[in-house]
């Protein structure tokens, strides 16, 4: 919405910790300062709100994990995580210590198998192996990582090449991973799990614990979903325009949001009705065209649908339903139009829960609200078709996957572009130091991460406690 911050912007450094939608006012608390009154509590109205508040930890209310585990949310935890990694190996070099209290101070496991887990574990086998075993050579035997993963293989969003490729890669660096277990408890001192197949449960004694099994929605979502009555959700419900379903003026973005893509077959007489343009009850192949593109932008399953299918065009949608071989010449009444688009909705599927979404929504919301007034007078959405008459102001937000990458330590990399196109090994690691890099805000923010890897190539990580 800006490139630089104006004295038309406010920032406030707080927790919004409570929104009234019916009043437009959220509420706000400083951890850093208190007002007038004597506390940090204040109020701020609004037209619009974007909510993107992320989400906080799914512990699945696994006993244990809030008390004895480590996270990967917040910037806290990753230097919570720091200091433990340097207290284990400072209790494990503690004179008279046993070599099986070693052995468990020097165990660190990862519980999830996911993206974040195991990119976590491989830095962490890095920052083990290049960097700490050097100042602790008389114990650097006795390191182990173990990886947690409830599925039957890690990186299961992932293609099963590469899922293939990380299992085998942390087996050559003696990263274990254990997979078919689900975590039921965790105490100071041990992880109990569960085998799948088995049933049998195991204790596995630690010195440091990191959970990244899952994601939850925050107490403020929760609280605010219950009052605009999305008490079935576990995040905000947006339409296809990232608006929240039923609250005029509040938007959301991000893990703490879904979009809700809206079924054809739920607007099936209305959008039979816009094409029927002379009332005749059927629909030529014309009529039908006519309108194409607005169907396709408005419920964008239709095109999915058809390319899953291999078909040139709705013509052939059209024909399997009628049994019309004579494309000019069909005619298709409310049955058989409602017969030919009765399995488009199973292409209907929710966007993941990834840094990429929530950038392309963030870019997708600022361009509406930057060009709003604009498209009141010229809109350039699709044709409403709900029973409302003209089009929307803006085109839906649409999601375009980009691709993902797995780092997997030791300056190998995994790579899924989109046309099925998959790639490993050292030469994707540098890939994703140039897509990286090319995502940073600025040039500045470029150039410090530069020079972050540059040092750690030249000079090795940083492991003291300051």
């Amino acid at each position: 919405m800006f490139e630089k911050k104006s004295k038309d912007v406010t920032f406030c450094e707080a927790e919004c910790f409570k929104i009234d939608a019916s009043k437009k006012i959220v509420h706000c608390r400083s951890a850093v300062g208190t007002n007038l009154d004597g506390n940090g509590d204040f109020t701020l109205d609004y037209d619009y709100l974007v909510v993107a508040l992320g989400a906080t930890v799914n512990t699945f209310n696994t006993p244990g994990v809030l008390e004895h585990c480590h996270f990967l949310k917040e910037v806290e935890d990753a230097q919570k995580i720091r200091m433990s990694v340097i207290d284990c190996f400072e209790k494990a070099s503690l004179p008279n210590i046993s070599e099986e209290e070693k052995r468990k101070a020097l165990h660190f496991v990862v519980i999830g198998g996911g993206p974040t887990g195991v990119e976590f574990a491989a830095e962490l086998h890095d920052f083990l192996v290049e960097d700490l075993v050097k100042l602790y050579p008389a114990i650097q035997e006795l390191v182990k990582i173990t990886i947690i993963q409830s599925g039957d293989h890690i990186l299961n969003m992932f293609d099963k090449r590469i899922a293939a490729f990380a299992e085998q890669k942390f087996q050559r660096d003696g990263i274990e991973v254990a997979t078919g277990f689900r975590v039921v408890r965790v105490s100071d001192d041990s992880i109990s799990m569960k085998s799948k197949s088995v049933g049998g449960e195991v204790s596995v004694p630690y010195g440091m614990a990191v959970w990244s099994a899952g994601i939850g929605t925050r107490p403020v979502i929760m609280d605010f979903m219950q009052q605009i009555g999305q008490t079935n959700r576990r995040a905000l419900a947006t339409n296809e325009w990232l608006r929240v379903r039923e609250c005029e003026g509040v938007y959301a973005i991000g893990d703490c949001a879904t979009v809700s893509q809206r079924k054809i077959m739920d607007d099936i007489s209305m959008v039979f009705k816009m094409a029927d343009k002379d009332n005749s009850g059927t629909l030529t192949l014309k009529e039908i065209n006519d309108v194409l593109e607005d169907i396709c932008i408005r419920y964008p399953q239709v095109d999915l649908y058809m390319k899953s299918m291999h078909m040139l065009d709705i013509a052939d949608l059209i024909k399997g339903a009628i049994g019309d071989s004579h494309k000019e010449s069909m005619v298709a009444d409310i049955e058989e139009f409602k017969k030919a688009l009765s399995h488009v909705d199973s292409q209907v599927k929710s966007a993941p829960a990834t840094a990429q979404v929530a950038a392309q929504q963030g870019y997708y919301l600022a361009e509406c609200f930057n060009k709003m007034e604009k498209c009141k007078e010229h809109p350039e959405g699709p044709l409403r078709m709900t029973g409302e008459s003209g089009r929307h102001f803006f085109r839906p937000f649409r999601y375009k996957h980009l691709g993902q990458f797995a780092p997997l330590g030791g300056e190998q990399a995994a790579a899924e572009l989109p046309g099925d196109w998959v790639s490993m090994g050292h030469s994707t690691q540098w890939l994703w130091y140039s897509v990286y890099a090319s995502k940073q805000v600025s040039w500045r923010t470029r150039m410090l991460v530069v020079s972050d890897w540059t040092r750690r190539f030249i000079f090795g990580r940083d492991s003291s406690r300051i």
